[in-house]
């Protein structure tokens, strides 16, 4: 049927170019081809931020999923006042620390400090920017042992993610100014290790401090 098959391929053209908003606007009214180009849009960023936080990435693809089935479900809840990344952000970023903390308090249970040896965290791209990613994997979990969950959190979406503090700080309930001070506490600590555990790349962190850059 050429004509249904050029119709579903203009609907599908249609949706790919709609913005955020228009797409939850069309998930309030169960439209599942906005939902899947939904999907589509931020899977991928949603997966790479809660392996980050919970340290594994077959966990991370199972939070994301729940996080998307929240969208699902509650998408009538989702006030246009809003920026429609920040909320579905806030949604997978919750369920993943939940999930870590679940997780930590587990393994604190079965195998008494067995939780420090399982920590998520990115470490200053820049100094690691020519190491084989396996290398990289292993120095961020090293690092990142050093690091609060809000201090963790902060800087991969802060600093990963390339969100603004204002966008932050409405993940993570909390002010614009308190991310930021999360934020700089999380760089002196992940130089400091640095420091501390690969010298060698001492100097790439030590350019990395941009404390007195203008914050978003």
């Amino acid at each position: 049927m050429p004509f249904l098959a050029y119709s579903s391929h203009q609907q599908r053209a249609r949706w790919q170019e709609a913005s955020d908003l228009q797409l939850i606007e069309a998930i309030q009214g169960r439209n599942e081809e906005a939902f899947d180009e939904l999907i589509q849009r931020k899977a991928g960023p949603l997966v790479n931020l809660a392996a980050r936080i919970v340290g594994d990435s077959e966990e991370a693809r199972d939070i994301v999923q729940v996080a998307f089935l929240r969208v699902w479900e509650h998408c009538d809840r989702f006030n246009k006042r809003w920026s429609p990344n920040t909320w579905i952000y806030r949604i997978a970023a919750n369920l993943a620390i939940d999930h870590r903390r679940s997780k930590q308090t587990r393994e604190r249970a079965i195998h008494p400090g067995g939780g420090l040896l399982r920590r998520i965290e990115d470490a200053p791209q820049r100094a690691l920017i020519d190491l084989e990613e396996h290398e990289v994997s292993v120095m961020f979990d090293r690092l990142s042992a050093s690091l609060t969950e809000k201090q963790r959190t902060v800087f991969l979406l802060r600093g990963i993610e390339g969100m603004s503090s204002q966008e932050v700080g409405e993940i993570l309930g909390c002010r614009a100014s308190t991310v930021r001070n999360h934020l700089l506490a999380a760089r002196r600590k992940l130089r400091r290790e640095l420091v501390r555990l690969y010298p060698e790349y001492a100097p790439g962190a030590a350019g990395d401090d941009d404390e007195g850059r203008a914050d978003p």
